[in-house]
């Protein structure tokens, strides 16, 4: 798709500023799964709970929270020390757990491969950075070079094929997949504002790749984002470039703004009165969305 032109690139600016000003503030998280990254305030307990909660983060929001909340209470007051330390005795205390399709037992294999990369390099942060080239243009080398890190690790120590189960908290950008979860983590972890925490210090929030859900996808196709009949990985890499064109330096900005608008106002993509409040409106009237 063309680039935006230089009218509809500062008037979108001007919306999408408005709507981070809205709703980028703390007090506005819930019901977002990152809530459950500021339960505790150790970097390390962070970002084990971050990445478990961007792991889960599939459903009905509320199904998310309880499935989140679930786990987490069941790990006792420290994420990070009860991975470091997975064993059998703790595995027993995940017994029965169940998010959707995934169980006990995937949440019990993702936990032993965090231990491993937790023991080797002290932090998924460390991990994620070792597979980092200066002159990548984004994220998705790293993203891949870390999924393949872990499913491999699985395989050597297995001697198995990853399950089904574990591959999709796992999704693989090599596959095609927009891996909307783990880039949910990644800004998470990456991007530093009232809303996201900001705990790694070693990626370029430049190069972070949009996560792209039902929500994300509609909104910016009212926006003219992309044209694409199905969402994947290149409408990603696409919805994000063209976010670069309005913040080069941090194309993630308004993600957490925008997935409000369809979580909290409950955007179907459908022409209700409320909409007519609703600072995108003339987008969707615009684009003939209804």
């Amino acid at each position: 798709m063309p680039s935006l032109n230089y009218e509809t690139t500062c008037r979108l600016h001007e919306i999408l500023e408005g709507l981070y000003r809205k709703y980028n503030r703390f007090e506005r998280i819930t019901p977002d799964p990152l809530q459950f990254v500021y339960r505790y305030t150790e970097p390390g307990d962070m970002e084990v709970a971050g990445f478990l909660a961007a792991a889960l983060a599939y459903g009905r929001v509320q199904q998310i929270e309880r499935s989140v909340d679930n786990l987490l209470n069941r790990m006792g007051g420290s994420p990070f020390e009860f991975v470091v330390n997975f064993d059998d005795s703790a595995a027993k205390k995940l017994a029965g757990f169940r998010h959707r399709f995934n169980t006990h037992q995937d949440i019990c294999e993702l936990l032993e491969l965090l231990r491993d990369i937790l023991q080797q390099h002290g932090s998924i942060e460390a991990c994620f950075a070792a597979g980092l080239e200066p002159h990548d243009p984004n994220i998705l080398n790293a993203l891949t070079r870390f999924t393949k890190t872990l499913l491999t690790n699985y395989e050597n120590k297995t001697g198995a094929v990853a399950s089904k189960g574990l591959r999709y908290l796992l999704s693989d950008p090599a596959n095609g997949s927009p891996c909307k979860r783990l880039n949910l983590f990644l800004r998470w972890m990456v991007r530093d504002d009232d809303v996201d925490a900001g705990l790694w210090k070693s990626v370029d929030k430049a190069k972070l790749i949009v996560p792209v859900d039902t929500h994300m996808a509609r909104l910016c196709r009212f926006l003219g984002f992309y044209d694409r009949k199905t969402v994947s990985l290149a409408t990603a890499v696409e919805i994000t470039r063209k976010f670069a064109q309005l913040v080069p330096a941090d194309p993630v900005k308004y993600d957490f703004a925008l997935s409000r608008i369809g979580i909290v106002e409950d955007c179907n993509g459908r022409y209700r009165p409320k909409c007519e409040d609703c600072e995108l409106l003339e987008f969707c009237r615009n684009r003939g969305s209804f």
